[in-house]
């Protein structure tokens, strides 16, 4: 399938595309559409096939009601979701995506947060670092309360810029992101049937892994290929599985490979050495690094503990 690709490296262009109003400023920009029956965001549904990255963060509220949307590699689910957030350089494919009710975009080029602790802070919010498949679920009270946080950055914007502007912008936007984040963390959490689900595909694909010899061809289980195997983003599935059982994808895997480890010591014909090769280590001494810090002993002390018995 052919896509038309393009990439915006600045907010006025993108809001020229999509025949949004001209920014105020431009590194940042507030729009908010009242339109109740249209197709909202009217160019990316132009075409059938249209797909557009951008240097700038998006953080949106709006309702979508048809169409497709694809972040990254993943389809977009908005079933029940009404926000949603895209980081500079993401992705958005739309195919004749329907918006009723108001929405509210807010656009934040990273030169504008640059220099700034927020800088910083947008990196490690799960939601921005890699491609979540879904909009963000909002009870109607959390609908309201970030709809007048967005409303009240809005007022700011459209202010006479001053010396206090960009800083009152830059807290009122880190609070926002913070109960963003709130309502993540209890999505994550209240997820219980989906997450027992992803942990058992999980442990399954790392078990098919070593059932097939994979590890002999390509060393030690990845997260991306894993994750990929899922169909989600390597981010997406370690917050999920931290959420569910309180270790992230990496001590997941690290652990079945101790495990497997312990069985291997046990044959007395194998060094440490050319355990931690079969398992996919490249160097000895990190293997046995972590075999004492995950199991409290040396894998020398752990053979010979066990060999007595």
């Amino acid at each position: 399938m052919t896509q038309n690709k393009m990439h915006f490296s600045t907010i006025a262009d993108f809001m020229e595309a999509m025949e949004l109003p001209k920014p105020e400023h431009p590194l940042l920009a507030v729009c908010h559409k009242e339109s109740t029956s249209t197709i909202g965001d009217v160019d990316i549904c132009t075409t059938p096939d249209f797909t557009y990255s951008s240097d700038f963060y998006m953080i949106a509220i709006k309702q979508i009601v048809s169409g497709e949307m694809h972040y990254g590699r993943t389809k977009y689910d908005f079933t029940n979701g009404s926000m949603m957030f895209v980081a500079p350089r993401q992705e958005i494919s739309c195919h004749q995506v329907v918006v009723t009710k108001e929405a509210i975009m807010i656009f934040i080029h990273e030169d504008f947060v640059r220099g700034h602790e927020l800088h910083n802070t947008l990196k490690k919010y799960s939601f921005f670092s890699y491609a979540v498949n879904e909009a963000l679920h909002l009870s109607p009270k959390e609908e309201k309360l970030m709809r007048q946080l967005m409303m009240n950055i809005h007022q700011e914007y459209q202010n006479n810029q001053d010396e206090f502007s960009k800083e009152l912008l830059l807290s009122q936007l880190d609070t926002l992101l913070k109960y963003a984040n709130r309502y993540y963390k209890r999505q994550f959490l209240n997820r219980t049937t989906m997450s027992h689900e992803v942990v058992s595909r999980f442990n399954d694909a790392i078990q098919q892994y070593f059932e097939d010899g994979k590890i002999d061809l390509s060393g030690s289980p990845k997260i991306e290929d894993i994750a990929d195997q899922l169909k989600m983003s390597s981010r997406y599935l370690s917050d999920m599985l931290k959420a569910e059982t309180g270790k992230s994808a990496i001590e997941h895997i690290h652990l079945y490979l101790l495990d497997e480890a312990k069985n291997l010591l046990l044959q007395p014909d194998k060094t440490v050495a050319e355990v931690a090769y079969q398992l996919g280590f490249e160097y000895p001494q990190y293997f046995s690094r972590l075999f004492k810090k995950k199991i409290g002993q040396s894998p020398k002390e752990y053979r010979a503990q066990n060999a007595l018995h």
